[in-house]
Protein backbone atom coordinates (compact mmCIF):
# COMPACT_ATOMS: atom_id res chain seq x y z
CA UNK A 1 0.00 0.00 0.00
CA UNK A 2 1.42 3.58 -1.00
CA UNK A 3 1.44 6.39 1.27
CA UNK A 4 -0.77 8.29 -0.65
CA UNK A 5 -3.34 5.00 -0.26
CA UNK A 6 -2.82 4.90 3.65
CA UNK A 7 -3.26 8.36 4.32
CA UNK A 8 -6.42 8.74 2.25
CA UNK A 9 -7.53 5.88 4.07
CA UNK A 10 -7.04 7.48 7.40
CA UNK A 11 -8.74 10.02 6.19
CA UNK A 12 -11.80 8.61 5.26
CA UNK A 13 -11.71 6.52 8.66
CA UNK A 14 -10.87 9.83 10.66
CA UNK A 15 -13.91 11.81 8.82
CA UNK A 16 -16.08 8.64 9.24
CA UNK A 17 -15.70 8.66 12.69
CA UNK A 18 -16.13 11.98 13.52
CA UNK A 19 -19.56 12.12 11.19
CA UNK A 20 -20.58 9.10 12.99
CA UNK A 21 -19.77 10.88 16.35
CA UNK A 22 -21.51 14.17 15.97
CA UNK A 23 -24.45 12.19 15.01
CA UNK A 24 -24.74 10.19 17.64
CA UNK A 25 -24.17 13.41 20.32
CA UNK A 26 -26.33 16.13 18.80
CA UNK A 27 -29.19 13.67 19.10
CA UNK A 28 -28.37 12.70 22.50
CA UNK A 29 -28.32 16.87 23.41
CA UNK A 30 -31.52 17.90 21.89
CA UNK A 31 -34.44 17.55 24.98
CA UNK A 32 -37.69 17.05 23.46
CA UNK A 33 -39.91 19.95 23.92
CA UNK A 34 -43.71 18.95 25.07
CA UNK A 35 -46.15 20.83 23.59
CA UNK A 36 -48.89 22.11 25.42
CA UNK A 37 -51.95 23.56 22.95
CA UNK A 38 -55.15 23.10 25.44
CA UNK A 39 -55.67 25.70 28.17
CA UNK A 40 -55.78 23.29 30.84
CA UNK A 41 -53.83 19.69 31.63
CA UNK A 42 -53.83 16.76 33.52
CA UNK A 43 -51.48 15.75 35.64
CA UNK A 44 -51.02 12.08 37.24
CA UNK A 45 -48.55 11.66 39.90
CA UNK A 46 -46.86 8.43 40.69
CA UNK A 47 -48.73 8.56 44.02
CA UNK A 48 -52.12 8.12 42.62
CA UNK A 49 -52.76 12.06 43.51
CA UNK A 50 -54.49 13.86 39.71
CA UNK A 51 -54.47 17.56 39.36
CA UNK A 52 -55.86 19.70 36.44
CA UNK A 53 -54.57 23.11 36.02
CA UNK A 54 -52.31 25.55 33.92
CA UNK A 55 -49.07 23.77 33.42
CA UNK A 56 -45.86 26.24 32.92
CA UNK A 57 -42.10 24.77 32.16
CA UNK A 58 -43.12 21.47 31.68
CA UNK A 59 -39.58 20.31 30.46
CA UNK A 60 -37.97 21.72 33.97
CA UNK A 61 -36.80 19.93 37.01
CA UNK A 62 -40.00 21.60 38.69
CA UNK A 63 -43.26 22.71 36.33
CA UNK A 64 -45.53 24.91 37.29
CA UNK A 65 -49.17 24.49 37.77
CA UNK A 66 -51.81 27.47 38.31
CA UNK A 67 -55.47 27.17 38.74
CA UNK A 68 -55.07 23.78 39.75
CA UNK A 69 -58.43 22.02 40.36
CA UNK A 70 -58.78 18.37 41.71
CA UNK A 71 -61.30 15.59 42.13
CA UNK A 72 -62.58 14.96 45.30
CA UNK A 73 -64.88 11.70 46.39
CA UNK A 74 -68.31 12.55 48.60
CA UNK A 75 -70.23 9.65 50.04
CA UNK A 76 -74.09 10.12 50.64
CA UNK A 77 -74.52 8.87 54.26
CA UNK A 78 -77.91 8.24 54.13
CA UNK A 79 -77.82 6.34 50.25
CA UNK A 80 -73.87 5.53 50.51
CA UNK A 81 -73.63 6.59 46.84
CA UNK A 82 -70.14 8.32 46.06
CA UNK A 83 -70.36 11.28 44.17
CA UNK A 84 -67.11 12.90 42.51
CA UNK A 85 -66.98 16.53 42.88
CA UNK A 86 -64.32 19.49 41.15
CA UNK A 87 -61.85 21.41 44.13
CA UNK A 88 -60.51 24.50 43.21
CA UNK A 89 -57.40 24.32 45.03
CA UNK A 90 -56.64 27.32 47.58
CA UNK A 91 -59.26 27.27 50.07
CA UNK A 92 -56.85 25.37 51.59
CA UNK A 93 -55.44 26.19 55.29
CA UNK A 94 -52.63 27.70 53.56
CA UNK A 95 -54.41 28.88 50.67
CA UNK A 96 -52.38 28.03 47.66
CA UNK A 97 -52.06 29.77 44.83
CA UNK A 98 -50.05 27.29 42.32
CA UNK A 99 -47.82 24.45 42.70
CA UNK A 100 -44.32 23.26 41.57
CA UNK A 101 -44.55 19.50 41.13
CA UNK A 102 -41.40 17.31 41.14
CA UNK A 103 -41.10 16.38 37.59
CA UNK A 104 -39.57 12.92 38.52
CA UNK A 105 -43.23 11.90 39.92
CA UNK A 106 -45.08 12.63 37.01
CA UNK A 107 -46.23 9.89 35.59
CA UNK A 108 -48.57 11.42 32.89
CA UNK A 109 -49.40 14.73 31.42
CA UNK A 110 -52.20 15.23 29.11
CA UNK A 111 -54.81 17.74 27.73
CA UNK A 112 -58.43 18.42 28.80
CA UNK A 113 -60.38 18.64 26.02
CA UNK A 114 -62.73 22.09 25.54
CA UNK A 115 -65.90 19.83 25.43
CA UNK A 116 -64.26 17.48 28.25
CA UNK A 117 -66.28 16.89 31.68
CA UNK A 118 -63.43 18.08 33.13
CA UNK A 119 -63.59 21.22 31.37
CA UNK A 120 -67.23 22.15 31.76
CA UNK A 121 -66.73 21.47 35.44
CA UNK A 122 -63.82 24.19 35.26
CA UNK A 123 -66.01 26.57 33.87
CA UNK A 124 -68.98 26.28 36.26
CA UNK A 125 -66.72 26.77 38.89
CA UNK A 126 -65.17 29.93 37.42
CA UNK A 127 -69.01 31.26 36.59
CA UNK A 128 -70.16 30.50 40.03
CA UNK A 129 -66.92 32.52 41.64
CA UNK A 130 -67.86 35.54 39.29
CA UNK A 131 -71.65 35.56 40.74
CA UNK A 132 -70.73 35.27 44.25
CA UNK A 133 -68.30 38.24 43.52
CA UNK A 134 -71.30 40.02 42.09
CA UNK A 135 -72.72 39.47 45.35
CA UNK A 136 -70.82 40.57 47.47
Amino acid sequence: MKNSDLLKYVCIRFFLLLFITLAFTTGCTNKSKITITTEYQAIFLDNGQAFFGKLENADGPYPLLKDVFYIQQQVNKDTKEVKNILIKRGNEWHGPDRMYINSKHIVLIEPVGQNSKVAQLIKDAKAQKTEAGKLQ
